[in-house]
Parts: C-alpha cells; structure tokens; sequence
C-alpha cells in the first residue's frame, strides 16, 4: 500500500515536471518497489521468499528515509551504490538468520536483523551531524587573491548626496493603536526614503546607538561592490553599539530598491530596520513627491502575531490624489513571507519589476492580483481616475485586510470598492512584448539546485528543514565563477514552501518557467519567488567581482541554513570570516 502511494504521488508530480520527480523515479521507487515484486513473484514460505519480504522491507524503510532527509541530486551514483550494497547486505544477514535458525540456539532467536536495522538508522541519523563541508568561501579563498575588503566604491571625492541614518530602540504605533517594541533609522520605522541619481556618488553614514546585536546595511538589488553589501561576518562587521560605518557607491541602474539590516534579519528587519531607496535617471525632471507613493507590505511582530500592513496602517487608511494625475505606486514586500496584492478601481501596468524597467507593458484588469515575493518590488502606474482606487494587502496570517484608498482630491467620503482576493494573478512570463535584448548567450558555468523539505541539523540540533541540494549552512557547496562567465542555473522546488530566492550583487534573467519559455518582455529581477512544484532556468553575467550570499529571502529559512556564497576566482575572504551574513 505504501509502494502504491509512493507510484500514484510520483506520476500525479511528474505531470507538473520530472525535476520534481526524478530521484524518486530513478531512486527512491526502484528502492521499494523492486524487492517487494521480487517477494510477490517467488512461492510463499519458501526460504527465498522470506529473504526477499525481509529485504523488501529494508527497501521501503530505506526508501522512506530518502523522502524524510533530502540528498544531493549530484551524488545519486554513490547513493545507488550504497543502497545497493544495504539491500545485498540485508539479504545475505536474512539467508545467514535463516540457517542459523534451522539449528536449535537460543541465541539465534533474538532478533538480529531489527537491531543491524536500528544500529544503520541510527547512524544514518548521526551522519546528518556531521560538519560536512567547511564553510566554502573561507576554505577555499581565504588568503588566495585580492581581499574582499578592497572592493570598495570610490574612497576619494566629495559625494553627491549624503545620508546620516542612525540605528536605535524606538516604538511604533500602528493605525489601530498598536504598539511594536520596534528598531528605528532616525526615530522612525520605515526608515526615511533615499532618494538619488543614477551615477551619482552616494555616501551613508551608518550610526549605531543602542542595538546590542549589531547593525549593517544591505542595499537590495543595488549592485554595489561587494565591499559594500553589508553582509555581516564576510564583507564587514556589524557594528557594534556606539559604532559608524561610512558605505560608498555609484548606483548604475535607476530604479526601486530599498535597504535593510543584515544582522539577525529575522528580528530586525520585521522590527523596523528598513527603509526605501530610490535611483532616478541619470538625467530629466524628478517625479513629483505627490504623483509617486512608497507602499511597504510588512509584516510587524507584536507579542507570537504577525500584524500585516501598509506601512505602518494595519488598518484602511485614505490618500487625497489629483483627479487624472500619473499615479507611480513603488510596492515593495519587506516581509519574509510573499504578499499578495490587489489593486480594485482601475486598469492598471506593471512598468517595473525589482527596478528593471518592463518593455511596452499591458493594461492589467481592475481587481487583478500581483504575487509580490519577500524582498521583491513592483513599480505600478495608472491616471487617477474620478473615482477611488483601493490598494489591498491579503495575508492569511492577519484577521484584517489592510488597505490604502486612494481618493479624489475633494471627496474624501467617496464611497471605496471593497477588495474580494480574488482575481487573475500577474504573470510576468508572459507580460510585456520583447525588446532588443540579445538572446540568453550560451553557458559556460551551469549550476542545478533543487530546493527541498526534510530532516537536517542547523546548529547542532535536528530540525525539519528547508535545505539546497540536501543540505543546509555550511555544507551547501559553494559556486564559483570567475569574471565574466555567463551563468546558467537551474532552481526546482520540490518541497512545500515559497522560496524568495536573492542573489547579492547581481541582477538575473529569468529564461523559463517548469520548461515554458518566458515570451515577454525580458524578465529581470533579483528576487525569484520559486513555489512548491515551480522549477526556474535563469541566467546572468559575473560581472561584480566578489564573494557573494545567495539565500531565501524568507530570513527564517535564511538564518535557518539556506544560505550559502556565489565566489570568484581569485577573490579572497578576510580569514576571520564566518560567513553566516545573518
């Protein structure tokens, strides 16, 4: 009954993609199914079939552990070969009991088989302590190359803006009332709104109050040098309480971005330290305060709830706007988790995605939904029309909807469109006409990761986990490239769980999606939600030299060991490094 579940469940997944399937197809149902038919198809009673119903039981609880503890997809000849070598072994320990048992010993009768079987789960198990790989990028380039820490942006020369923002305990309260014990840049949570040039030397100062844990600045999508990132424990250190950090860079692309604290993310980032960071063109008129609108869907922590909002409105909040004035919403998800969002009251596009501007895009129908993955932005514009225009958070983890209505200047009693949930969800594979953009070039580093759910130890403790090629932080093998491969990577996810996939320092291109080509306008972005059954091939250039944290942006997965390092050749971590980035 179990073999004919594993079947039915295999075939039912491998309609959706074979990447899901595939290890259970080559490995894990041979395992089960082979020496059960093999028991079935001998004469009952016989010594050989009782050898073959004991080896087939092995193959099904052998089985069983391939589906409860992910293993590397790139080690499926050694596992073969071990399961191969634990069948033989079972079956030569069931023929060896049998004649042991045809003599009278007392001994014989104990049950010997159950405990080799208790002694190899047993250390089956144990082996899922072992450390595994060392940390990749310190093992591998620490003192071999140019260091990290010389990566900078320019050092010398007045900048052409510059920021103060200072990290300290503070309190927010909610539209409802609410309180959050929270973490502040400059007294308020989001921190204030950088606005820059494209080209333009941005210097900010980073100032550290009272924030016991430490506090860093990651510049989200911005492909900074890797100097910069903010990356704890690799490309600097947290600074400490009563500390200051001074980052420098060009910003290259215009678009919406936004920065947050890389140090025990989890936490901090959920509890305020976060803020939005916007890239005007090098050149032309800076959109008007009043025509553009930063929308933040956060999640904030009060008490064990979740408190979803709208910034800081958990409750439906009003915005005058000029009747048939250009409207720019920047959405951006600063929770860990992806949100969906509805816009009710108007046609609407979709102009940018994580700040890559979308080639010639399509009018979207009112109530449309937009799956907005953790870290990930949306740029949405439309003329105001006469009548409101409301924008909805939906979450499961919230009893109430948050909402921002957007109103007409002058009628602010205006009766609003109440938001269903519903609708046809946005796809960007589809969205948008293609442009002038050379197609993909061809690959000279592949990488395949298969992200799944099943037992793994973090921190010394066993623990149901997310984990990358079956494994977790710091055994996830680390990628290497060296400077201007073109990459080629292939992400399926065959677990139960949204993975907001981010890679540091680089933006991508998304090619297809579970083998459909994406025949839109190209899709570029930095944060990939990659949902259960969903397999990505995406591609991009290692162009920014550096060691780079490629993790889920869900930062409990994150801090929970689904993180691990993109590195170049001949780049070098600082020696003290741990490289956890979180």
């Amino acid at each position: 009954m179990l073999v004919a579940a594993r079947v039915a469940t295999a075939i039912t997944l491998w309609s959706d993609s074979w990447y899901l399937v595939s290890d259970r197809i080559l490995v894990g149902l041979p395992t089960a199914a082979l020496p059960l038919i093999a028991a079935l198809a001998l004469p009952s009673r016989t010594a050989a079939a009782r050898v073959a119903a004991q080896t087939a039981a092995i193959g099904v609880l052998i089985s069983a552990y391939l589906s409860w503890v992910p293993t590397d997809p790139h080690t499926r000849t050694v596992s073969v070969a071990v399961i191969v070598f634990l069948l033989a072994g079972t079956a030569a320990a069931a023929a060896g009991l049998l004649r042991w048992r045809a003599r009278p010993s007392r001994s014989a009768r104990l049950p010997w088989l159950s405990a080799l079987t208790a002694i190899g789960l047993i250390a089956a198990v144990g082996s899922l302590y072992s450390p595994g790989q060392a940390p990749a990028a310190a093992a591998a380039h620490a003192g071999h190359g140019t260091d990290i820490s010389t990566l900078t942006g320019p050092q010398q020369g007045a900048p052409d803006v510059r920021f103060t923002l200072t990290a300290a305990h503070g309190t927010v309260r909610l539209s409802s009332g609410r309180q959050v014990d929270a973490l502040t840049f400059n007294g308020t949570a989001p921190g204030p709104t950088l606005h820059v040039r494209q080209g333009r030397l941005v210097e900010v100062t980073l100032i550290n109050t009272d924030i016991t844990e430490g506090v860093t600045l990651h510049w989200h999508g911005v492909d900074v040098p890797n100097a910069e990132d903010g990356v704890p424990g690799l490309t600097q250190d947290a600074v400490p309480p009563g500390g200051r950090f001074v980052y420098r860079f060009v910003p290259t692309r215009a678009g919406t971005f936004w920065y947050h604290s890389h140090r025990d993310s989890q936490d901090t980032v959920a509890r305020g330290l976060f803020g939005a960071f916007l890239v005007d063109p090098a050149t032309g008129a800076v959109p008007a305060s009043d025509s553009e609108t930063v929308v933040f869907a956060h999640q904030w922590p009060i008490g064990k709830e979740l408190i979803g909002a709208l910034d800081t409105a958990d409750t439906p909040t009003r915005q005058p706007v000029e009747p048939a004035r250009p409207v720019r919403l920047r959405l951006i998800n600063s929770s860990q988790d992806p949100q969906r969002m509805q816009i009710t009251g108007t046609t609407y596009r979709v102009i940018a995605i994580d700040g890559n501007a979308v080639n010639q895009p399509g009018p979207l129908p009112d109530g449309g939904m937009l799956l907005l993955a953790a870290g990930g932005r949306y740029d949405v514009t439309f003329d105001m029309p006469a009548a409101p225009v409301v924008v909805s958070m939906h979450t499961s983890e919230s009893k109430e909807t948050p909402t921002r209505a957007l109103v007409p200047a002058g009628h602010d009693e205006a009766p609003l469109p109440a938001p269903t949930g519903t609708g046809p969800t946005f796809d960007a594979a589809h969205y948008g006409t293609p442009d002038a953009t050379p197609a993909a070039a061809p690959a000279n580093r592949t990488f395949d990761l298969v992200l799944d759910n099943g037992f793994g130890v973090t921190d010394g403790t066993l623990t149901w986990a997310n984990t990358v090629n079956g494994h977790l932080w710091p055994a996830i093998p680390n990628l290497t490239v060296t400077l201007g491969d073109t990459v080629r990577m292939r992400i399926t996810n065959r677990g139960i769980i949204d993975h907001p996939m981010h890679l540091h320092g680089h933006r991508i291109r998304v090619l297809s999606r579970n083998g459909t080509t994406v025949d839109g306008s190209p899709w570029w972005t930095d944060t990939l939600n990659v949902a259960p059954g969903e397999s990505y091939e995406i591609t991009f250039t290692a162009d920014n030299p550096g060691i780079w944290m490629d993790h889920c942006h869900n930062f409990k997965h994150a801090a929970d060991g689904m993180v691990w390092h993109l590195s170049y050749t001949g780049i070098a971590a600082p020696a003290h490094s741990s490289h956890t980035g979180e």
